[in-house]
């Protein structure tokens, strides 16, 4: 490997440098991790929370929020809340782990692109000489054109190769160690510590007696009633208001129809009236017709 990048362009050993650099330290954020839950999870068996700050304040957050709210305590959500200030490196740690393996396969993509652009580099300075005419002075530099061109072929496959191999070998150590399994196999370890060790040593919320209870419903209704009385009371207000408002119009409407009635009578009277004259006139008429009659009647004898 110390022959191939000795022997390897700057820019190929730089790329193969950093992936090893990334692998290794990928390896040591595994091993933390997993050693840190391991541990963690012991102590916890052991009964011994106080030698470790993450397990003491865990204890000291749950005791508070449990006598505020008794066994409806919210266990899964302090535990989470408590990770993520006292275990936030390992939480970091385990997100890079999630991401290495894809990390070492782009760089080693990106030494394969870069290897193929020094060998095109190369292979193109070598041809453009073919165009002076001092293509027979420089056939002796041919063969280390053809080398150059190689190197970096060999940029392209050493690092491929080197980020596929760790890629490879990180992913099989994850499975073997998994950290995201030991840190949810802790979790749920420490949610039965707190329900079922620490909870019962720590005081319930107090109950309320009965006497309490009736009392604290008869207030309630008391203030039900006043809230009731005191909505009656405003509506009759603006009841009586509005009825006082509306007196003006009342009367006024009260002698429109006293006046219409008295019209009412007034035309019944004009219209008995203009029916007896006009019976009165038709007697007349039929008599002056009799008469005429008669007066005809003489007059043809």
């Amino acid at each position: 490997m110390f022959y191939v990048l000795k022997d390897m362009p700057q820019a190929g050993a730089v790329v193969i440098f950093v992936i090893l650099a990334l692998f290794a330290a990928a390896l040591a954020a595994l091993f933390i991790v997993c050693g840190r839950y391991r541990r963690i999870s012991n102590l916890v068996s052991e009964g011994r929370e106080e030698d470790h700050p993450f397990l003491t304040e865990l204890k000291n957050d749950f005791s508070s929020a449990y006598k505020d709210f008794g066994q409806d305590t919210n266990t899964p959500g302090i535990i989470t809340s408590v990770m993520g200030v006292k275990l936030n490196g390992l939480l970091l740690a385990e997100r890079f782990l999630n991401n290495a393996v894809s990390l070492f396969v782009t760089l080693g993509l990106f030494g394969t692109f870069l290897g193929l652009s020094l060998s095109v580099t190369s292979l193109t300075r070598l041809i453009s000489y073919s165009n002076t005419s001092e293509w027979l002075s420089v056939l002796d530099s041919v063969g280390g054109g053809l080398m150059s061109a190689l190197s970096g072929m060999g940029v392209a496959f050493y690092t491929s190769l080197v980020g596929a191999g760790c890629s490879i070998l990180l992913t099989i150590l994850r499975t073997i160690f998994n950290p995201q399994s030991q840190r949810e196999k802790l979790a749920t370890q420490l949610e039965l510590w707190l329900d079922h060790e620490v909870g019962p040593t720590l005081p319930d919320q107090p109950v309320k007696g009965e006497e309490q209870l009736i009392k604290s419903m008869i207030s309630a209704l008391d203030r039900a009633s006043e809230s009731m009385e005191s909505s009656l009371n405003a509506a009759g207000t603006s009841l009586r208001q509005t009825m006082e408002g509306s007196k003006p119009y009342l009367v006024a409407f009260h002698q429109t129809v006293e006046k219409f009635n008295s019209g009412v009578r007034d035309f019944s009277e004009f219209d008995y009236n203009l029916r007896g004259s006009v019976e009165r006139l038709d007697l007349a008429v039929r008599d002056l017709s009799a008469a005429f009659r008669k007066m005809n009647e003489g007059a043809g004898r």
